[in-house]
């Protein structure tokens, strides 16, 4: 990407206003706000990390071993709640897309500094009540993160402040898609088209339209919950003359787009990481620009997949499993571009590439399991088994957590101004990708054979994939231990990168300082090339 603009200051030492705790969490500059989105997602993961370690310990054999069946319950719906809610939901928007979207359409910062601040606070409240849940008379809830009625209306548990968690979360993100769509509208540098745009910032412009439509659909959902706890109003509930398969239908129209939040955004990030260390322009560039909008599009259209078994008409059952295959040719597209970018490029195995193409994999992996579960008679053998897990699990950390863990490794220099040890990256990722397969390949076969999800006992026909899963669980820790020191350690001892692009990448943010200054430039660039031409000679900047 051609570019004309004149950098220099340190953002460490150029922040625009006064030191301390209170220069952080109220400070506007977007690149602050996504490192406190950093900070907070890295803590709720860590929580999440360790619940769902107990669940595992407790499969690790037929019968009680570290809790009993009620506790086991609080257990993944804890885990559910964090993981999804606080951290695969606004992982890559929260953080890498505060941070990183001015930078990459040449802005000072977004549209709605104070909005972005906003959103960040009730992030924060939302995770805090969450946590607060667990430890409160009564105990965490112990409906799964669904929610499900009739269950959810009738627990005893803390249904009510995870319900209100879940409520605030969802104004955040609301807030940040709203932020996103309007900075890609209306902030973009002089001379940067839409078709310029990097694609990760279509990634999180189509992830903005599924936050800003879908988000209301569950928020208003769980207030009917709550209301039906609190004054008995028969919305859900049978017994009071309610529809639960009503709550299924509007809590999957939002969740299964979310599903989508989750993935555009590493899906985004996929195609900046191939074409630096495949040092080649992106294949198909208009293709994969397109079919994110697609991928929102038909994501949206798909939710009744999750509800082959609740009770459908044929027509109903047949025009969802139909768009379920529908929606896998954009994906598809996807795969196939960063393949043939991978072509013939100059690979190299830097950190960022071994997690893109471990992302690849396990997505594949996730896809095509999804396609299965999207046929109907399959469907309804293995409808609410581990196969489920298994499958949610690959696209989920297969695919958003690799993508993740590939943004950060990616980023991070820019970010930080170190770097982090390559060596001690790469064991990382191969434990991870050990423990991984370890951990959820299992699921396939367990679930193939019959065994229920959400279980806190089992025949023993399956413990030894239990104990193998349980045991990947291990590795896994492990592997999430290894890059998190390596990355503090980085932080804290890391070489410290004085050129602005250690990669070679050819967006707009590798234009920039590293770290960058308070707000972005000191003269807002003006963009004349596309975002990915690695035709050129490497000794040709495009800064001039």
């Amino acid at each position: 990407m051609d570019a004309t603009t004149h950098t220099n200051g340190s953002y460490l030492s150029k922040t625009g206003g006064k030191g301390g705790i209170r220069s952080w969490i109220f400070s506007t500059d977007h690149k602050r706000i996504g490192l406190l989105y950093f900070a907070s997602l890295a803590v709720f993961f860590s929580v999440g990390v360790v619940f769902g370690l107990l669940m595992r310990l407790e499969l690790i054999a037929p019968g009680p071993t570290i809790t009993d069946a009620q506790t086991y319950n609080s257990f993944f719906t804890v885990h559910g709640v964090i993981m999804i809610f606080l951290f695969v939901v606004p992982g890559l928007p929260a953080i890498f897309g505060n941070f990183f979207l001015p930078l990459m359409i040449g802005a000072k910062d977004v549209a709605f500094p104070r909005l972005n601040l906003l959103s960040w606070w009730l992030y924060l409240a939302g995770g805090l009540i969450a946590l607060a849940s667990v430890v409160m008379p009564g105990g965490a809830a112990d409906t799964g993160w669904t929610f499900y009625i009739p269950y959810s209306v009738r627990s005893n548990t803390n249904v009510i402040p995870a319900l209100i968690a879940a409520f605030i979360l969802g104004f955040s993100s609301i807030l940040t898609g709203v932020n996103f769509i309007t900075t890609v509208h209306r902030m973009r540098a002089p001379g940067q088209t839409f078709f310029k745009m990097p694609l990760f910032v279509w990634a999180l412009y189509s992830t903005g339209w599924i936050q800003l439509l879908a988000t209301p659909i569950i928020g208003i959902t769980l207030v009917m919950v709550g209301v039906e706890r609190l004054l008995s109003v028969g919305i859900f509930d049978p017994s009071l003359g309610g529809d639960p398969v009503l709550y299924q239908h509007l809590f999957w129209i939002y969740s299964h787009p979310a599903v989508y939040i989750m993935i555009l955004p590493a899906m985004g990030v996929i195609s900046e990481v191939i074409p630096v260390f495949a040092r080649r322009t992106i294949f198909g560039y208009n293709f994969i620009a397109y079919s994110s909008l697609a991928i929102a599009i038909f994501g949206s259209l798909v939710w009744a997949h999750h509800m082959f078994t609740a009770g459908m008409s044929g027509v109903a059952a047949i025009a969802f499993s139909a768009f379920t295959f529908l929606v896998a040719i954009p994906s598809a597209v996807k795969v196939f571009n960063w393949v043939a970018t991978l072509y013939k490029g100059s690979i190299t195995l830097e950190p960022p590439m071994l997690f893109a193409l471990g992302f690849i994999f396990h997505f594949l992996i996730g896809g095509f399991t999804g396609l299965v579960q999207g046929a109907l008679s399959v469907n309804l053998h293995i409808h609410d088994t581990y196969f489920i897990v298994g499958h949610f699990h690959y696209v989920m950390f297969g695919g958003m957590g690799f993508g993740f863990l590939a943004a950060t490794h990616f980023w991070f220099p820019k970010m930080f101004g170190k770097m982090y040890n390559h060596k001690r990256a790469a064991v990382g990722f191969w434990t991870l990708v050990v423990g991984f397969n370890t951990l959820y390949f299992p699921m396939f076969v367990m679930g193939w054979l019959g065994m229920p999800r959400r279980y806190y006992d089992y025949l023993p026909e399956f413990h030894t994939y239990h104990f193998i899963s349980t045991v990947g669980s291990w590795i896994v820790a492990l592997a999430l231990l290894i890059i998190l020191v390596n990355l503090i350690l980085g932080l804290a001892k890391g070489e410290r990168v004085r050129e602005k692009n250690p990669w070679g990448g050819e967006t707009l943010e590798w234009r920039a300082d590293t770290p960058p200054i308070h707000e972005n430039w000191e003269e807002i660039p003006v963009v004349t090339g596309g975002p990915y031409d690695y035709k050129r000679n490497d000794e040709n900047e495009s800064t001039t």
